[in-house]
């Protein structure tokens, strides 16, 4: 049954199908773990229905591209009365640019997106688990792009890692059994498991070694039945999903134009031309609206790209300028003792002063604080630099005055223009 599954694979910057499946223009996509988000992690059971949304902000600090949504898929791999142990993963779409060229000139639709890694476990762990029950493994599974390293607690990961090559492979297992320690608890380390191109040095010293067969393409094999499995995880980002639906879309389009063709055929035996009229006018309407939104996703695009570069080379409010305004601003009679900067929230500050009246002022010249932006007309104009600033207290004893004041930026909806 497996053997329908289409199986592509991505590695070494090359596409691959290893398994032709049914034929067809749909896929399932392979990926070595180090194109993968790959985190083991706990879910309580009041949100182990939405699982992807409780990690998704643990799994966003893990991404390379913070800005950028990603789409989390979850596999439960234990599940227990307070809640349950998954494996999520996902895969960036920006670092997934080559893989889209490769698929696109292969004309392949993905229906699934997973880890080799975890196909090749699939495969291999009755000879892991050959070697004792409940202990604690480091398994290790040579890849072309990367080694796979997982912590297993029996059949159960708790830590999964991509080492690259070239990385310093003792650290690399030292922080694995870090890591698996803080999630599961501390633990002797059994024994390690190699499959694949690995060497055996590294690892020996932390325990002893075992070295597994694996069947020819395992991987792929293990990846396969992974596919006929609803509960295994599915990495594949939004977009492609979007543009799988489209593509199932038109395929039944199609189906349905050529059906329709044929009666169109009889029926235009008897009454030609009002029919023919009527289906280049569809079929022109349908082009426009085809390159319409070409068009659109293209300029939403760009606009994006320009917003995020416009967003990380302003430097309008940057920690160096506000501490000038803030320097500029203070006048005689005030010390400050505390100053904290959030780029994306304001400043607060926190000082003492020889009266009131001298924080007042302070006050005001922040609140007249201003930056130069761009108005609609291209023209450089002063714009208050602070959408708010509040005197949080204000306390006199022993003639001194003390005093916490916080600054709000404005948030980027309520700029006048771009910022310069």
């Amino acid at each position: 049954m497996a053997d329908s599954v289409q199986i592509a694979s991505f590695e070494s910057g090359e596409l691959k199908v290893r398994m032709p499946g049914d034929g067809g223009r749909e896929a399932v996509l392979a990926l070595p773990m180090s194109r993968l988000i790959v985190k083991a992690a706990r879910v309580p059971a009041d949100r182990a229905d939405d699982a992807p949304g409780f990690l998704a902000e643990r799994m966003q600090a893990m991404s390379p591209f913070p800005d950028e949504p990603l789409t989390i898929s979850c596999e439960t791999v234990r599940e227990t009365a307070e809640g349950r142990v998954v494996l999520a993963a996902a895969l960036p779409e920006s670092a997934a640019d080559d893989i889209g060229e490769a698929l696109d000139a292969a004309k392949l639709s993905i229906t699934r997106v997973d880890s080799l890694a975890l196909g090749e476990l699939r495969m291999i762990l009755p000879a892991i688990l050959g070697g004792g029950g409940e202990v604690r493994r480091l398994v290790a599974l040579g890849g072309a792009d990367c080694i796979s390293l997982f912590v297993l607690d029996g059949d159960m990961p708790v830590e999964a890692r991509a080492i690259l090559p070239g990385s310093d492979m003792e650290r690399e297992i030292v922080l694995s059994l870090l890591a698996a320690e803080d999630f599961a608890g501390p633990r002797a380390l059994a024994e390690c498991v190699v499959a694949g191109d690995v060497a055996e040095g590294e690892l020996s010293k932390f325990a002893p070694v075992r070295r597994v067969e694996e069947p020819e393409d395992a991987a792929i094999a293990g990846v396969a039945e992974r596919s006929l499995d609803p509960a295994s995880l599915n990495a594949l980002p939004a977009s492609w999903g979007e543009e799988l639906d489209e593509t199932r879309f038109k395929a039944k389009m199609r189906g349905f134009l050529v059906s329709a063709g044929v009666v169109w055929a009889l029926v235009a035996g008897v009454l030609f031309g009002v029919p023919a009229t009527y289906g280049f006018m569809t079929t022109h309407q349908k082009s426009l609206s085809t390159e319409h939104r070409r068009q659109y996703s293209a300029v939403k695009e760009m606009k994006e790209k320009v917003r995020l570069v416009q967003k990380y080379s302003d430097h309008s409010t940057g920690a160096l300028e506000i501490l000038k305004v803030t320097s500029d601003s203070l006048p005689d009679g005030i010390e400050l003792t505390y100053w904290s900067f959030k780029r994306s929230d304001g400043v607060s500050l926190t000082g003492v002063a020889t009266s009131p009246d001298v924080v007042y002022d302070f006050k005001d010249s922040l609140t007249d604080a201003s930056m130069e932006v761009t108005a609609g007309d291209g023209e450089p104009v002063a714009e208050s630099l602070f959408a708010e600033v509040v005197l949080k207290s204000l306390s006199t004893k022993g003639g001194r005055t003390s005093f916490s004041i916080d600054c709000m930026f404005k948030k980027d909806d309520e700029t006048g223009g771009a910022k310069k």
